[in-house]
């Protein structure tokens, strides 16, 4: 626009329109705009992940049904992998090294079976949780929901595994007398605790390997040295008894550990007290709750930047 004096025409600049003065914040403020995926509340965040509780159970057992489609046997991979390991376990520890220590036959293979399966649903659950985002970067991008559902949908997937597992692990068990009793009602509260444990360790491990890929190569090793330190194919106590006592404490302390010795103090007849440290349901709730909560916080925490680089 300009105006005229007596010396001449003079411009004069248009006035600023009302938004130029604003950042970029007050702008989306001021029109309604949100970042988009943008992280919601944590009370929010369980809620939306209660409504996609159908996406989450249907994902699992639609993964748990592809995991074997190619395979001639189909499901009975499920119980046979860790049947073979177990067999492979017995015949160097229990054989070759002698690992059982003085236990009986009908206790000892009863007793490796129940720690390779209960080892099995954990180290599987955190080795899907390292994937579970970095392996679905697709379905991560291409929709908006909220990201807990993989690597929880994944927990799930390695429990439905498990449960099938048990009926050979039941038969195993009655096989060498050890028969259905009161104790083995334990059996459910254990895999409730197991399961929330895993859980959190898989949204953990979901977070960790969604930036750091390589991770997943990683975990192998890892997983393995925890194997071997958790008393899978031998009882802890009596294997290290003439061992200082505090490093039987810290591998028996160790969730593993007790979730395993929890499932043999169920099954099997004279796995007694004994052998279990003390306190030992408060330290398995103690783990599943700590792990649960944490891992779920922590992956919550990283929500919006995950599938974004």
């Amino acid at each position: 626009m300009s105006e005229t004096t007596h010396d001449g025409p003079v411009a004069v600049s248009a006035p600023a329109p009302p938004d130029e003065s604003l950042t970029a914040a007050q702008l989306a403020a001021k029109h309604g705009l949100t970042v988009s995926g943008a992280r919601p509340s944590l009370v929010e965040y369980v809620r939306q992940l209660w409504d996609r509780r159908h996406f989450i159970l249907a994902f699992s057992r639609a993964k748990l049904t592809a995991q074997y489609s190619q395979a001639k046997l189909g499901q009975l991979w499920q119980v046979a992998t860790p049947l073979l390991n177990a067999a492979v376990y017995f015949f160097i520890f229990g054989l070759l090294l002698e690992a059982d220590r003085g236990m009986s036959r009908e206790v000892y293979i009863p007793f490796l079976v129940t720690g390779v399966f209960v080892f099995t649903f954990t180290q599987s659950s955190v080795m899907a949780g390292v994937r579970a985002i970095s392996g679905n970067l697709g379905l991560v991008r291409a929709l908006h929901f909220p990201r807990a559902s993989l690597p929880v949908s994944f927990a799930l997937q390695q429990l439905q595994q498990l449960l099938f597992s048990m009926l050979v692990l039941f038969a195993i068990a009655i096989g060498f007398g050890h028969y259905p009793d009161l104790s083995w009602v334990l059996i459910v509260p254990v895999l409730v605790l197991q399961f929330c444990f895993n859980t959190g360790l898989a949204l953990i491990m979901a977070r960790a390997g969604s930036k750091t890929p390589d991770l997943a190569q990683l975990m192998p090793f890892v997983m393995r040295t925890w194997m071997y330190a958790s008393g899978v194919m031998f009882s802890i106590p009596i294997f290290l008894r003439d061992k200082p006592e505090w490093i039987a404490n810290i591998l028996q302390w160790n969730p593993a550990a007790i979730y395993m010795d929890l499932m043999r103090f169920a099954l099997i007849d004279s796995y007694g007290s004994e052998y279990l440290p003390d306190h030992v349901w408060a330290a398995a709730g103690g783990w599943a709750v700590l792990f649960a909560l944490g891992g779920f916080v922590y992956f919550w925490k990283a929500e919006e930047r995950y599938g974004r680089g």
